[in-house]
């Protein structure tokens, strides 16, 4: 079987309609916090894409929590290509920002724990946190009950 030539790139705001329909699949099973168009216009330069022959097949974030604190936010894919090594290049790229950034810490809230260990990342307690990732909480319908595993990376 053929690689899969995977491109990794800074979104744009050409993306916008691929990436709100995307994560909105997500929102739906409860998994991801939904965002608007009109949020994702603003926050346009956190993401990154995934694309195969010229087609997003997936997107991710990355959200500076502080001085040496980020979070991986929004890792989806399309139905289709997951479990083809997407979502690691995808990692990978959202890691080379934070070191890019200087920022060693570098987190998630989740619920594919297998999927971030197997990325280089150890479950922690989500109370080592600041109180600012809990910011995105008060949007989420699961804010009292909430049932997501936090992942760290040293980077």
């Amino acid at each position: 079987m053929q690689a899969l030539e995977v491109l990794c790139r800074k979104a744009t705001s050409d993306d916008i309609e691929t990436l709100f329909q995307l994560i909105k699949g997500y929102a739906e099973k409860g998994i991801m916090l939904p965002r608007t168009r009109e949020a994702l216009q603003h926050i346009i330069d956190t993401f990154v894409v995934a694309e195969v022959d010229g087609v997003v097949v997936g997107c991710g974030s990355l959200s500076r929590l502080g001085d040496d604190l980020v979070e991986i936010r929004s890792l989806g894919m399309t139905e289709g290509y997951r479990g083809l090594g997407i979502g690691n290049k995808l990692v990978e790229s959202l890691v080379e920002q934070a070191k890019a950034l200087n920022v060693h810490k570098v987190m998630a809230l989740t619920y594919a724990d297998n999927f971030f260990k197997r990325n280089g990342f150890s479950i922690v307690e989500k109370e080592i946190f600041p109180e600012k990732v809990w910011k995105d909480c008060v949007n989420c319908p699961k804010q009292h009950a909430c049932d997501e595993i936090a992942v760290l990376r040293t980077v």
